[in-house]
């Protein structure tokens, strides 16, 4: 503007000469003049330094819009918030590698764009490990040379020593639904990280094509064919090849200094060894938490587990691992919050049906409740009980608002209502959306706001393992998650999205719970069935009191969860 004015000065004949202003004028301009270029200055500098200050990722996560006013308002629309970059967050702070193309794993990069920005950042130590992984597992990874080498030690009764490459190879559990697996992955890759192993995983028929590889140039699948593959088949509690069974004769052979496992040579070690972690797992294989058994599996290049177990919690019981742990991980609850949004990309052919659901059914509503309902064959429960705890738990903790069912009107939902929410129900027994919806279309709500109830899943020739990743993915883009204890489904959608869920208690002798619902205080999955043994204290004992950050969950009293 300056500029434009000593232009348009120059231009004119110069004025005649004036008498100066007066002094007092001059002082008046100069400190006019001081002061605006004091806003102007000291304005930005403020707004930069507030620690409170907006960054434009809230105002775009708040829902916030500028709009112009314009004299004409019905004639001109508002026009919508501005897009995100394709680039916000699409790496999620780091954790993800950029190394893979968007058009081979779709989800990747897009699936957190459909969640709320997570408000927990992993640590930059570590997004530095994952890159070291990442290299690692190139490096290792099968179809390489070191790979080819590390196999030809297996049939052998005993190891080579050390190798560079050492590895973990899942191995499909023998029973557990597709959520159980998921979290037991995510356990194992944790571990994996901790000992600077290779992850591997022998995926069960059911489970292929459900998930995208998650490591840059490299597969983490097992090659089919070969020793491995065949022997893994046989591989269960008690057989031969059991850690448990070995290293008690490690041990034995140490009787005579005190049996110190650091002094287990490698070569007097099996080639390969086998970790049972399933729910029926025993006192020998409880030991793997221990820090003297995993001195001696440490010397075994080859692991083959078998679990369908949220395990990470267990691993923190570790001394050994702890350090590491904090560095990785000082946030305790964000475990599977950060390794399962790292770890698990919807194929591109599961990606097409969760985005076809949620922008046809859920990307519009201003709030989305995720209902997650699952009974359990060994606790049964009848349909109208609980679904009278589910409703208790709803409209007591103000999830859902009440039903006016003195009213005989019909709901009809109107753009007057004070606000619009959907409730997005999962659960393998049909009746409960069902019932739910019937309930909102027939009673007015005492708030005035609509309800509307969505239920996924159901139409097409999809299989199970499919209609359960979609709806685990949805219910993670959901902003309040109300979830049945004891359910790994529900575990890894409210995991994902990095909320605290409310749990519905179990009930008890058929009859619902009261209270029918609490909410959790870490967004943490629950190790079912941890340990018993305390190996800081050699004796059995209450691994739910030993560190400040492992105690009991909510839902099942004897399992262990991590907390902040």
């Amino acid at each position: 503007m300056e500029s434009k004015l000593a232009t348009r000065a120059s231009r004119r004949p110069p004025p005649p000469p004036q008498q100066p202003p007066p002094a007092a004028m001059r002082s008046a301009v100069w400190l006019v003049g001081l002061l605006v270029a004091l806003c102007f200055f000291s304005l930005p500098l403020f707004l930069a330094l507030s620690r409170s200050r907006p960054k434009l990722s809230d105002v775009w996560h708040l829902g916030i819009t500028v709009t112009a006013r314009h004299e004409n308002a019905a004639a001109v629309q508002p026009e919508p918030p501005e897009a995100p970059p394709a680039s916000r967050d699409r790496l999620l702070g780091g954790l993800l590698s950029p190394d893979v193309s968007e058009s081979s794993c779709l989800s990747r990069y897009a699936s957190s764009l459909h969640r709320r920005a997570s408000r927990h950042s992993p640590s930059p130590y570590l997004a530095s490990r994952l890159r070291k992984y990442e290299a690692l597992h190139r490096k290792c990874g099968p179809g390489t040379l070191f790979y080819k080498k590390s196999l030809m030690q297996l049939p052998s009764a005993h190891s080579m020593g050390l190798v560079e490459c050492r590895y973990l190879v899942w191995a499909a559990p023998t029973s557990g639904h597709i959520g159980d697996r998921v979290l037991s992955i995510a356990s194992a890759f944790l571990y994996a990280l901790l000992t600077r192993r290779v992850l591997l995983l022998q995926l069960a028929d059911d489970m292929a094509g459900l998930f995208c590889e998650p490591f840059p140039g490299a597969t983490w699948e097992l090659p089919a064919g070969g020793f491995l593959p065949e022997h893994v088949e046989g591989l269960r509690r008690g057989s031969d090849r059991s850690y448990g069974n070995f290293i008690r004769a490690a041990k034995k052979d140490r009787s005579d200094d005190d049996g110190d496992p650091a002094g287990v040579r490698a070569e007097t070690l099996p080639s390969y060894a086998y970790v049972h972690l399933e729910h029926d797992y025993r006192q020998p294989e409880q030991l793997f938490f221990c820090d003297e058994d995993q001195t001696v599996l440490g010397k075994v290049n080859w692991l083959i587990l078998r679990s369908n177990l949220y395990f990470a919690p267990g691993l923190f019981l570790v001394p050994q691992f702890e350090e590491e742990l904090r560095w990785m991980l000082p946030e305790s609850d964000t475990v599977f919050h950060h390794i399962g949004r790292y770890l698990f990309h919807p194929s591109n052919e599961v990606w097409e049906l969760i985005t076809r659901y949620y922008t046809s059914s859920m990307a519009s509503f201003g709030e989305t409740i995720g209902l997650q309902i699952t009974t359990f064959a060994w606790n049964p429960v009848p349909f109208e009980e609980y679904f009278k705890q589910v409703t208790a738990c709803t409209s007591q903790e103000k999830i859902l608002p009440e039903v006016d069912t003195a009213s005989a009107v019909l709901h009809e939902a109107t753009a007057e209502a004070a606000t619009s929410k959907a409730v997005l129900v999962s659960s393998e027994h049909p009746e409960y959306a069902d019932k739910l919806k019937s309930m909102y279309h027939e009673h007015a709500t005492v708030t005035g706001d609509t309800v509307s109830v969505l239920q996924p899943g159901g139409a097409g020739n999809h299989s199970h393992n499919q209609k359960a990743v979609v709806e685990m993915f949805l219910q993670s883009y959901c902003d309040v998650s109300v979830v049945s204890g004891w359910s790994t489904v529900g575990y890894v959608g409210h995991g994902l999205a990095g909320v605290k869920p409310w749990l519905l208690l179990a009930p008890r002798n058929k009859t619902a719970a009261n209270p029918p619902c609490v909410q959790a205080t870490s967004m943490e999955p629950c190790f079912h069935a941890p340990p018993s043994y305390d190996c800081r204290a050699n004796k059995k004992g209450d691994l739910g009191a030993v560190l400040r950050h492992v105690r009991h969950c909510e839902d099942v009293d004897d399992g262990l969860k991590l907390f902040d």
